[in-house]
């Protein structure tokens, strides 16, 4: 995939802060090259639509900012503030956003496949329909957080939930541990076929999937 803006396009709103706006007005103008945006502050804008494959953003502040139907292929999101921003249906294909911030944000029919996501707040983000093929989820905070018909394959799912996030019609295959948060705070740790059972009684079609990559047997241990 190529870095750069796609033909035409322009951003439907600037970022607030100057320096951030000057250095998207250069990047539209000169219409192609990668996108180099660590650490700026892009709040106030609207990047719905934008190319930003390949970009550098490590520890934007993106927080609230609409990308709806971006495309951040490969994009090093690292540390990056994106807690309410608006990321329907975008393409974060081998995105990496190790330590980002998701709190609240909506990821709906988003493209997540082969992302990396360790030590991730998505707490209260909505994922329904979001696509976590062969992406790492470690560490991930998904309390509050909806996953309706999101599809997982294969993941690393090292996560924490809650009574308030919602994994109905979640669907695919997951390595453990979860961790289950009480409404005292206190957590369990489910994992091999204790994480599989937890996952059949809610009516899930998940397979809790043992190292190498097979599917639980009745002869692996409830931690396996």
């Amino acid at each position: 995939m190529s870095s750069g803006t796609r033909e035409g396009w322009e951003p439907a709103a600037a970022p607030v802060e100057e320096e951030a706006a000057r250095a998207v007005a250069a990047w539209v103008a000169a219409g192609c090259g990668l996108f180099g945006g660590d650490g700026f502050d892009f709040r106030g804008a609207d990047f719905s639509g934008g190319d930003f494959s390949e970009a550098g953003l490590l520890g934007a502040n993106l927080a609230g900012v609409s990308l709806v139907g971006a495309d951040l292929y490969r994009a090093d999101m690292q540390g990056a503030d994106l807690s309410g921003a608006d990321l329907t249906g975008a393409c974060l294909v081998r995105t990496n956003l190790d330590e980002a911030v998701l709190a609240g944000a909506k990821l709906d029919g988003a493209d997540l496949t082969a992302a990396s996501l360790y030590g991730v707040d998505a707490r209260g983000a909505s994922c329904r329909g979001t696509e976590f093929r062969g992406a790492a989820l470690l560490e991930v905070d998904l309390r509050g957080a909806d996953l309706a018909g999101a599809t997982v394959l294969e993941n690393s799912f090292k996560v924490r939930v809650d009574g308030s996030t919602v994994l109905t019609g979640l669907t695919g295959s997951v390595f453990g541990p979860v961790r289950l948060v009480g409404e005292d705070g206190t957590e369990t740790e489910l994992a091999g076929l204790e994480l599989q059972r937890w996952f059949t009684g809610r009516g899930l079609q998940v397979t809790v999937l043992a190292p190498g990559g097979r599917p639980l047997g009745a002869g692996d241990g409830p931690s396996a």
